[in-house]
């Protein structure tokens, strides 16, 4: 966590039921973890503006991950990229991205940059590896981390197979996920609170030492009444794909209802602004 630039004023109405409404949130993420934290701020009614570059598709995570959110296509290789990319921000009040430790920086959009462009503004990101040491840059996804980290070494332990072994799911990516939008929660209170923005630096390497360090435990006969039924049922949405089912989200804010106001849709669906 590091302190940002002071904000000016500015409240949202934050109601119960949509505590997010108004929060502008720029996703410059792909794949699975950021577009996991993006997806569950858009349930809260944020307005999540997606940037993919030209030529990208991700199938089957299109209609999963990007529910609730608008999605532009802008190459911020070109100069009017970048233009797009200083406008979107001076806008913002929530960044989440996804890049290496220093992609930004070569774009011209260090951390100091984009505080200054957009005052108060709650920064969140996230690499593979962590953000110092000589792997910062590297690039990485889950198995790659879980096969570097120990847990497949563990999961083939477990399994009794002679290969190593991941795990069934992307568990890294989806609880960094949850974690960074934990992250853009936490940075909104504490600029509601202190009046300045935060910067918060998430990585999957991190996640992985904390699943780690607190291993699985059985559960308590009492666990089942975390959740109720109506709960874990899913929920069935149409989509430009057809109609399809979608389990609950993992996480949940009692008394807030969580509900993306659009279904998922194909890069390049909206235009690049806000």
């Amino acid at each position: 966590w590091q302190r940002g630039v002071a904000a000016p004023a500015r409240r949202w109405p934050m109601p119960a039921a949509r505590p997010l409404l108004g929060v502008r949130v720029l996703d410059l993420t792909r794949v699975i973890a950021g577009p996991v934290a993006t997806r569950f701020l858009a349930s809260l009614g944020a307005e999540v503006l997606r940037i993919d570059p030209p030529g990208w598709h991700e199938p089957t995570l299109d209609e999963e991950i990007t529910c609730g959110k608008r999605r532009a296509v802008v190459d911020f290789k070109t100069a009017a990229g970048r233009e797009t990319l200083r406008e979107l921000l001076e806008q913002a009040d929530l960044l989440v991205h996804g890049y290496r430790a220093d992609a930004l920086e070569q774009l011209g959009f260090d951390a100091e940059t984009r505080a200054t462009l957009s005052p108060g503004l709650v920064d969140i990101g996230l690499n593979a590896w962590g953000w110092r040491g000589p792997w910062r840059n590297r690039r990485g996804f889950d198995s790659l981390v879980q096969m570097a980290c120990g847990i497949a070494d563990s999961g083939m332990r477990w399994s009794g197979r002679e290969t190593p072994t991941p795990l069934p799911v992307q568990a890294l990516d989806h609880a960094t996920g949850y974690l960074m939008a934990a992250a853009a929660l936490e940075g909104l209170r504490q600029r509601r609170a202190s009046g300045y923005g935060v910067q918060a630096r998430l990585s999957l390497a991190r996640t992985a030492l904390l699943l780690q360090q607190h291993p699985s435990r059985e559960k308590s006969p009492s666990a089942g009444i975390l959740a109720h039924q109506h709960d874990t049922l899913p929920m069935v949405e149409l989509t430009p794909w057809g109609v399809g089912e979608r389990l609950r989200a993992a996480a949940r804010l009692p008394g807030t209802p969580q509900l993306c106001a659009t279904p998922g849709c194909a890069p390049g669906r909206h235009p690049a602004r806000w």
